[in-house]
C-alpha cells in the first residue's frame, strides 16, 4: 500500500510532467501543430537513434503492444506506423491529449489513456510487447511498476524497458555540479539524481539492480548505452557525437532491459 509521502512524490511527478511533457522544452513551434511534433520527433531520433534497434518497431505489426508512459506519443506513433495492436497509458492527462492529438494528425489509430505505472487497468496477459522508455525511474516505486509490466505481458511475450544508470557520465556530472561545486562531496549519486534530475524523486539503477527489478524473466539482458547526454558539457551544448565512440559502454546514461516472461512448463517462473 502507497505511503502518504509516495502519494505526495507521485502528485509532484505528476505535476512536473504535466507542466512540460518530455522533449518539449524550447521546441519552438506552436504546442500540438505538425511543425511542433516533427521537431520533437526529429530531436529525439537525432539524440536517441538506437531507440529502434530496441524497440524494434517494424516487428511489431499485429502485435498488442502497450507502452507505458507514452509522453507526447513520439515512440508510439512509430509503433503504430508500424501496424500494431497499439495501447498507451501516460499519469498525465497532457501527455494523453497530446498522444492523441499526434495519432489523429497522422489518420493513425491506437488506445491511450491516463493510468498509474504501479496499478496498469489490465489483465493478466493482455499484451504480446511491452515497452517503457525513460519512465518507470520517475515512480516512487519503480519495482512495483516493473511487476506491473510483466504481469500484463503474455507469458512468451517480450519486456523492453529504459531507466537511468546511476554508475554513467551524466550520474557524475550531477553530483560534480550539485554535490562537489557546492561544498557537499558527501552527498551520493542517488541523492544529487533525485533532487536535480528532471521531476523530483527520479532513480536511477546499478546495472545489477536493473535487472533485479525483473525477477523471473528469461534471457534477461542488461544493456548500457552511451548518449549524447553523456558528453554535454551543458543543457544546450554537446561535444560533436564522435566523442561518445571513446566513452566506455559500461558508463552510459541509459540501461536497457529486455526479457521474455516465460511460460508455465518451459522453466523458470511465471514472472508474476
Amino acid at each position: 500500500m502507497a505511503s502518504h509521502e509516495d502519494d505526495a512524490l507521485k502528485t509532484s511527478v505528476k505535476s512536473f510532467w504535466e507542466k512540460t511533457p518530455c522533449g518539449t522544452r524550447d521546441i519552438g513551434a506552436v504546442e500540438g501543430s505538425r511543425a511542433f511534433f516533427d521537431r520533437i520527433e526529429f530531436d529525439r531520433i537525432e539524440r536517441e537513434p538506437f531507440i529502434g534497434r530496441f524497440a524494434r518497431f517494424g516487428k511489431r505489426r499485429g502485435q498488442r503492444v502497450l507502452e507505458v508512459g507514452v509522453g507526447v506519443g513520439t515512440d508510439f506513433v512509430r509503433f503504430a506506423r508500424a501496424g500494431a495492436r497499439l495501447t498507451g497509458v501516460d499519469l498525465t492527462e497532457h501527455g494523453v491529449e497530446l498522444a492523441r492529438q499526434r495519432l489523429t494528425l497522422e489518420g493513425l489509430e491506437a488506445e491511450v489513456r491516463r493510468a498509474d505505472a504501479e496499478s496498469l487497468p489490465f489483465t493478466d496477459g493482455s499484451f504480446d510487447f511491452v515497452y517503457s522508455w525513460g519512465v518507470i525511474h520517475h515512480t516512487p516505486d519503480p519495482a512495483r511498476a516493473a511487476a506491473e509490466i510483466v504481469r500484463v505481458t503474455r507469458p512468451g511475450g517480450e519486456v523492453c524497458v529504459m531507466v537511468y544508470h546511476r554508475h554513467s557520465l551524466v550520474g557524475l556530472q550531477c553530483w560534480i555540479l550539485n554535490a562537489l561545486l557546492r561544498g557537499k562531496p558527501w552527498r551520493s549519486f542517488s541523492d544529487v539524481i533525485a533532487h536535480h534530475m528532471e521531476s523530483p524523486g527520479t532513480r536511477a539503477f546499478s546495472i545489477e539492480e536493473a535487472g533485479r527489478l525483473f525477477p523471473g524473466l528469461e534471457r534477461l539482458s542488461v544493456t548500457t548505452v552511451v548518449t549524447l547526454y553523456d558528453i554535454r558539457l551543458t543543457r544546450s551544448f554537446y561535444l560533436p557525437r564522435a566523442f561518445s565512440a571513446v566513452v566506455p559502454d559500461r558508463v552510459g546514461w541509459f540501461l536497457v532491459v529486455q526479457g521474455i516472461k516465460p511460460i508455465a512448463g518451459e522453466g523458470g517462473a511465471s514472472g508474476e
